[in-house]
């Protein structure tokens, strides 16, 4: 018994010692060895290759040609018949039928970031629309991280140009990345869908480059005024009312009361706006009183009610990309960290 005890303790440890190195093998296998920090990334292939396999999980839905085995989205290496060039090389022929389709001019990094900040916007034939917006919770990717993983997409066969990646990006890539910054800062948001929350909410009574209502303030070029001020403009509409846009209370001589835009005033009569867009026309002679109410907004003070945090933060991303052209193209490109 007492020589037993001793061989069955080292069955064991070499039992426990086969299941840890089976187990590591098959993680690295599938690729979810990759968890590796993404702390202080460079925009690098290799920074990219760290986000690929850690943090922005592209390995739960992507494999690199012989390395990885998930198989819900494309091979971005060179692997089989089905993917005879790797991602970067692929890239260049993607971007010729991108440029065919929008009519604007696609460079290989153009396609490559456009795949990452609109992923529905070619979808290759046999798979699905269904890949995680990475700017967006839970993986949130920072601009600079996006440009990492783009790097280390190029790499794979492609041509690497770093400062076409980074400081000097094309027309199309800047937009996109004003897209991602905008997205970051509001907290994930989806610009795309902050339209459709936008011309839901706000296109009665705001006007946007021209189209739209003007109840409200013009709110093209809005961006400029900055992230704070359009989430407090949002919550909390009375706190900041725009000058010339005061609520007026008016009470005529028989205690009619008219609340809302002064939109008028006539020798003879004011014009007042109200919130639901009815314009009511009282005679300067029947006015009884008229008074600012600066804690009043005819904006709704219960819109965030109206809306799930979702949609605030698709509005915001939205809000903030109604900048200047040239204002976006120079700051688009800055990392959001």
């Amino acid at each position: 018994m007492t020589h037993t005890m001793p061989k069955v303790f080292i069955f064991l440890l070499a039992m426990l010692g086969l299941f840890l190195w089976v187990g590591y093998t098959i993680t690295e296998l599938s690729g979810g060895g990759g968890e590796k920090s993404s702390a202080a990334i460079d925009i690098s292939p290799e920074g990219g290759e760290t986000i690929y396999w850690g943090k922005g999980r592209c390995f739960t839905c992507h494999s690199v040609g012989g390395q990885g085995s998930a198989v819900r989205g494309p091979n971005h290496g060179q692997f089989g018949e089905k993917f005879p060039l790797p991602m970067g090389a692929r890239a260049v022929e993607r971007a010729k039928v991108r440029s065919e389709k929008t009519g604007e001019t696609f460079t290989a990094e153009d396609y490559m970031v456009e795949s990452l900040a609109s992923p529905g916007a070619y979808v290759v034939e046999g798979y699905k629309n269904e890949m995680a917006v990475v700017y967006a919770p839970p993986i949130s990717l920072s601009l600079k991280e996006i440009k990492a993983v783009v790097a280390y997409l190029m790499a794979q066969g492609g041509d690497l140009d770093m400062e076409t990646i980074d400081t000097n990006p094309s027309e199309v890539t800047a937009q996109f990345y004003a897209k991602i910054s905008a997205a970051a800062a509001a907290g994930g948001g989806d610009p795309g869908l902050g339209i459709i929350v936008f011309e839901d909410n706000c296109a009665e009574c705001h006007l946007l480059n021209g189209e739209g209502g003007e109840i409200g303030p013009d709110l093209t070029g809005i961006a400029g005024k900055g992230l704070k001020f359009i989430s407090a403009s949002t919550l909390e509409p009375a706190k900041a009312i725009t000058k010339g846009f005061e609520t007026y209370v008016v009470i005529d001589n028989t205690g009619r009361q008219t609340v809302g835009l002064k939109t008028g005033d006539e020798p003879s009569e004011i014009l007042i706006t109200k919130a639901n867009g009815d314009e009511v026309t009282v005679a300067k002679s029947d006015i009884k009183s008229i008074t600012v109410d600066k804690n009043k907004s005819v904006m709704p003070d219960d819109l965030s009610e109206a809306m799930t945090v979702k949609d605030f933060q698709d509005l915001l991303s939205f809000l903030m990309l109604q900048k200047a052209a040239l204002q976006e193209t120079s700051e688009g490109t800055e990392d959001n960290q």
